[in-house]
């Protein structure tokens, strides 16, 4: 005997039939005006009791098809569209929007179809290199099939609201938090490829309840408060370590290229040791993080 379950059918959004309200309402006037006249008219006259049982019996058969016509009305917003039922199984969808009307017997479930636009909470996540980070998203979505929307979720905007909180968890575990190697996607530094993939997450978490993204991104990206001290320090560290570094290298290209067009243009004559002093001079100079001063130096090299 097979244990397995059947896969849940995907609903799939089609047309309802509908008619306009508008000629269903001039139907409904125009019937109550022959109600209302024959009522009239039989209190004005003489009837005999052959002619009462018949009048009551079709007054009741013509408010009833009224009280039926006045229930099968519906409007239909910009934007909105109805979910079409009978006894229980899904007819259609009807987008038309204005006066509407169906059978009076038949449900009828609106739904927005309108863009809408959620912020979601500050969760914790652990980037790629295990560092606690503080995330939130901001996301504009709107519902592109309203038979999946309605029936194959329970409730399709809590359902956006647990997955976008997934997507972020994902997506914060992707990605290192920074990097100042710049060697790898980062978080903060690349906010369009991650904000891309995020919406790409999410469109496939969200395609069962027939919902799409339109938009998102990040609106908070932080690192947790307990490690945001350490954090900050290191960055200025690496980022004191870059610029030295970055010091250093123009400070022996500068050097560099004074010995060599000192040799070039035969300003003066060097031998390694005058070479060695010259070049931690200047080192000193291109270097220091102080103004340098001056030295009048009355001797020579070597005294």
């Amino acid at each position: 005997m097979s244990d397995s379950h059947p896969a849940m059918t995907a609903s799939s959004e089609a047309r309802a039939w509908s008619t306009s309200g508008y000629l269903m309402l001039l139907a409904f006037l125009g019937l109550l005006a022959l109600t209302v006249f024959r009522i009239v008219d039989f209190a004005s006259g003489d009837p005999t009791d052959a002619e009462a049982l018949p009048f009551v019996i079709t007054t009741l058969l013509m408010v009833g098809v009224l009280i039926l016509i006045s229930a099968g009305f519906y409007m239909i917003q910009p934007n909105q569209a109805a979910a079409i039922t009978l006894f229980g199984s899904y007819r259609g969808t009807d987008r038309n929007t204005g006066l509407r009307w169906v059978w009076p017997w038949m449900g009828k479930t609106k739904i927005s179809v309108r863009a809408n636009n959620l912020v979601s909470e500050k969760i914790k996540v652990n980037d790629l290199r295990g560092n606690p980070i503080e995330m939130a998203a901001q996301v504009v979505w709107r519902v592109v099939d309203t038979a999946q929307a309605l029936y194959d979720v329970d409730d399709y905007k809590a359902f956006v609201m647990v997955q976008i909180e997934a997507a972020v968890r994902t997506i914060g575990s992707r990605y290192p938090y920074d990097d100042f190697a710049h060697a790898e996607i980062t978080l903060r530094g690349n906010h369009d490829e991650v904000g891309a993939e995020l919406r790409k997450e999410l469109i496939a978490r969200l395609t069962m309840a027939g919902i799409t993204v339109d938009e998102c991104g990040f609106t908070h990206l932080a690192y947790a408060q307990e490690i945001a001290g350490a954090m900050l320090r290191r960055q200025q560290a690496e980022a004191v370590i870059a610029a030295r570094t970055k010091l250093v290298e123009g400070a022996v290209t500068m050097v560099e290229m004074a010995l060599q067009q000192l040799s070039e243009k035969d300003v003066v004559h060097l031998d390694d040791e005058r070479k060695a002093a010259m070049v931690s001079n200047l080192m000193v100079v291109l270097c220091g993080e102080r103004d340098t001063q001056p030295v009048v130096n009355a001797g020579t090299l070597y005294q």
